[in-house]
């Protein structure tokens, strides 16, 4: 794995602050599309500035936990508490607003618009009515400083990047949202081996020197569970293990039958 000197966060080089760390816990959530039941009773708990890797099958339900906890699902039952206070059913912007930031799977940046152009989408979120000018060079300094590559193309159109530079570029815009909790989906997906490394070391960075509550999905449970703290394993619709990364990871019996590896 890249060491994380090569993706040196704003903290070791003067940029923002620490981000305040915030639990995101999820109680007995029930959601679904139409008739099809997606989640069941799902219980997670993701502990302040720690990471957990929710990991299982395609159409385990992973995608569909964050995007009912960014808002983007409208959950039919149970609770998503951020610090303690339930947000469950709260729209995108209001969750946005309230610290949790969501990067699904596919990228999502605005091909048409420049890079620091998506990258000044992400202050949108930020509460108040609009962030100052210091603010904003503030955030996208940080950006550039952790991601060096995106600040030598801050100019170009977003839909000449690389695919390894897009998910870095995702993922700079969700932090210059400044927040609290960051839900990850499927981050590695077709990026190659070097560029994944690196893009799991800022995640690592995230949560240790940031203090960002982090909620992982991934494909690549070795990968996901050698950077998480604790992990959850999904099978239609339901918890089926939680425990420490570790723990997971030694599971010879759940892995093969779970992870796949």
């Amino acid at each position: 794995m890249s060491s994380a000197a090569d993706v040196q966060g704003s903290q070791g080089a003067g940029g923002a602050e620490p981000t305040a760390s915030s639990s995101l816990v999820v109680e007995e959530l029930v959601a679904g599309y139409g008739e099809v039941t997606a989640l069941n009773k799902v219980t997670i708990n993701a502990r302040p500035a720690t990471i957990t890797a929710v990991l299982g099958a395609n159409g385990a339900g992973k995608t569909t936990l964050l995007r009912a906890v960014s808002g983007l699902v409208r959950p039919r039952g149970g609770r998503i508490l951020l610090d303690g206070t339930d947000r469950a059913g709260r729209g995108p912007e209001a969750l946005a607003k309230a610290g949790i930031a969501h990067v699904p799977e596919g990228q999502g940046i605005i091909p048409e618009l420049t890079v620091e152009e998506n990258l000044r989408m992400g202050m949108m979120a930020w509460p108040g009515l609009r962030p100052r000018r210091t603010e904003k060079a503030a955030a996208t300094a940080d950006a550039y400083q952790r991601f060096p590559v995106l600040a030598d193309r801050r100019r170009k159109l977003a839909g000449t990047l690389s695919g390894g530079e897009r998910q870095m570029l995702v993922i700079a815009r969700a932090l210059v949202a400044r927040p609290r909790v960051l839900l990850l989906d499927e981050p590695s997906l077709g990026l190659a081996p070097r560029v994944m490394a690196q893009v799991m070391d800022t995640v690592v960075q995230l949560s240790r020197e940031n203090g960002i509550t982090v909620v992982l999905v991934e494909q690549n449970a070795r990968a996901a569970l050698s950077i998480a703290d604790r992990g959850v394993v999904l099978n239609l619709g339901r918890v089926v293990a939680e425990a420490e990364a570790q723990a997971l990871a030694s599971d010879v019996a759940l892995r093969h039958h779970y992870l796949g590896f």
